[in-house]
């Protein structure tokens, strides 16, 4: 079992139990409350049933009978998630999943949030479960931006009216930013920022102006850009531009450690290209020689 001492003779800070296991990238701090209440999780060698207990980095913590691990440094990767993958560790109906698909030499990652099996684009990966869940909440504020292929027909004064936000079957969605930038045929293709994030968000409002999506990708969540990252691709953002980006304000809600080491398991920050899959080399012709040539 982990069992740090106080450093530099001052007395040990105390957090949340699931708070700590989040910390150390098992997972995310909702699934550490699961985890706790399954009689999962164990505290100086007791089996804890609640997560209402706070713990200080003298306690010894163990999952399953596993020592918690040493926190790493906390790491922030941006994937470009291709559509037919679930953003979920584990499905029990054996639909693939973006960690399945991820390359090996990754350390264990957390998705911010979510993208619904069809929806492509952007997704923030990391090993932080404190830093997802923080990144996620509506009071960081990050402007989530998606690109929407829909069929129908609207114009952009209605589009406008959605900055006041809008209420469709009792759900209240707050203040969005919409474009209307081309019409091709039967369908129009948007640019629609949102800042909550609730589950089918996008859909549901533009189901609710009459308009069917039929795709949706992802091109930006708060500072961090899909860019030119193929799907299937991942990159991770490097150490001082992920400080820059994050701001004090979000480092210090999340409690993100940059200074602890990079842990294991390493990965390049150069973009990793997915194995290309179904495309044999083409059989080189060869060229005759100088006496067969007529």
């Amino acid at each position: 079992m982990r069992h740090v001492g106080a450093q530099n003779g001052r007395p040990a800070s105390s957090e949340r139990i699931a708070k700590a296991i989040a910390r150390a990238g098992l997972c995310s701090r909702r699934e550490a409350e699961a985890w706790i209440a399954a009689g999962r999780v164990a505290v100086n060698g007791e089996v804890i049933a609640s997560p209402a207990r706070n713990v200080t980095a003298d306690d010894r913590i163990a999952v399953d009978g596993k020592a918690l691990p040493v926190r790493a440094r906390t790491r922030l990767f941006l994937y470009h998630k291709p559509r037919g993958l679930l953003t979920t560790h584990a499905d029990p109906g054996g639909r693939p999943t973006i960690f399945t698909a991820l390359p090996v030499g990754l350390p264990r990652l957390i998705s911010v949030g979510r993208l619904d099996l069809n929806t492509e684009g952007l997704l923030l990966l990391t090993n932080d479960g404190s830093l997802a869940r923080t990144l996620e909440l509506p009071a960081t504020g990050w402007l989530r931006r998606y690109r929407v292929r829909a069929h129908g027909r609207v114009g952009q004064s209605e589009l406008e009216a959605l900055r006041a936000g809008i209420t469709v079957d009792g759900i209240r969605y707050g203040p969005i930013e919409a474009t209307l930038d081309r019409a091709q045929g039967s369908n129009v293709w948007l640019t629609f920022a949102i800042r909550e994030g609730k589950n089918r968000e996008v859909k549901n409002v533009l189901g609710h102006l009459g308009l069917k999506v039929s795709r949706l990708i992802r091109v930006s969540f708060g500072p961090f850009e899909l860019a030119d990252l193929a799907p299937g691709e991942i990159a991770e953002v490097k150490t001082r531009t992920l400080r820059e980006q994050l701001g004090e304000r979000v480092i210090a809600l999340a409690g993100a450690d940059f200074s602890a080491p990079m842990g294991p398991q390493e990965a390049p920050a150069a973009p990793v290209r997915p194995p290309a899959r179904g495309h044999p080399k083409r059989e080189r012709r060869r060229r005759p020689a100088r006496n067969e040539r007529r």
